[in-house]
């Protein structure tokens, strides 16, 4: 299903419509906190607009210019550029998260002026500049949404250049915009400037995964029937059976195939060793379950 179809009217309003909605609501709001309160103060150019936004506010001495409103301008050229090169398939929730992310930056520093960092810490605010827009950027990603900025300009690369690897581009502009950092804020800011763009990476991709983490079984049984009725009936799921034979004992086994939540994993484990005491089980951590109940292309 493409962007186009979910924004619907009949399927915005349905519950899951609804659900999404707030979840990229959430996600643009943590995403604003962890970028003004945290990142902005401590001058931490990690890439991306917001870190250019903070080295154009140093830049040019105008003092309505601060680094939120700039971002606002910034995203909004893009967004114009983005509507010129890519049209209508350029993606309704992209101009919707990079609008409202822009907005409430904006918002934020006219309602919560920020002259200082909240503490002399600036290891832990970066920890707090590096993991709140992380959480923010994976409930976006994980619900096919993006705040917009250098996003934008990766799917113009992809649609009129020959780079196959955008994410390589993407990190060396973010590398260059640290790098500038260095000049305009001094080895300090700078040092953790570099620090935070090769976190950043690594936790959002941890988030993203920790969100989606589910639970696959591989359940060699002799009762494969009590079993699947357990999962059928209590558990609302469905599994798959498939034929196996003890290399030792040469006997028949049946392996119970299953994805589950986490939360159901635990209740899974208790049931199968109640019915089957006997039963081998390989149980291995998943993100990526696509399918009914789980996860849509």
């Amino acid at each position: 299903m493409n962007d186009d179809a979910k924004t619907q009217p009949r399927q915005f309003f349905s519950r899951e419509g609804l659900k999404r909605f707030a979840i990229i609501n959430l996600g643009v709001f943590i995403l604003s906190l962890g970028i003004y309160f945290f990142k902005f103060p401590n001058n931490f150019t990690t890439g991306g607009v917001s870190g250019l936004a903070i080295l154009l506010g140093r830049a040019v001495p105008v003092e309505w210019l601060s680094p939120a409103v700039m971002m606002w301008v910034i995203n909004m050229a893009l967004l114009v550029v983005g509507f010129l090169f890519l049209g209508r398939g350029f993606g309704f929730w992209t101009a919707y998260c990079s609008v409202a992310y822009s907005l409430e930056t904006w918002a934020m520093e006219k309602f919560f002026p920020m002259t200082s960092p909240f503490t002399d810490q600036p290891l832990l605010e970066l920890c707090f500049a590096i993991m709140l827009p992380a959480v923010g950027s994976a409930l976006l990603f994980n619900n096919n949404a993006s705040s917009g900025g250098t996003d934008i300009v990766a799917m113009i690369l992809k649609k009129y250049s020959g780079i196959e690897d955008i994410g390589k581009a993407l990190f060396v502009s973010d590398g260059l915009i640290v790098l500038t950092s260095f000049w305009v804020f001094g080895v300090r800011t700078g040092l953790f400037s570099l620090l935070g763009l090769f976190l950043k990476a690594f936790v959002v991709d941890s988030v993203i995964e920790s969100i989606n983490l589910c639970k696959f079984f591989s359940i060699v049984t002799s009762k494969p029937q009590e079993i699947c009725d357990y999962i059928i009936k209590d558990m609302n799921r469905s599994c798959t059976v498939i034929d196996a034979v003890g290399a030792y004992s040469h006997s028949d086994r049946k392996v119970v195939l299953i994805a589950c939540r986490r939360g159901e994993a635990l209740h899974l484990r208790q049931r199968c060793k109640q019915i089957d005491s006997q039963c081998f089980m390989f149980i291995t951590n998943t993100s990526e379950i696509i399918g009914k109940g789980f996860r849509t292309v």
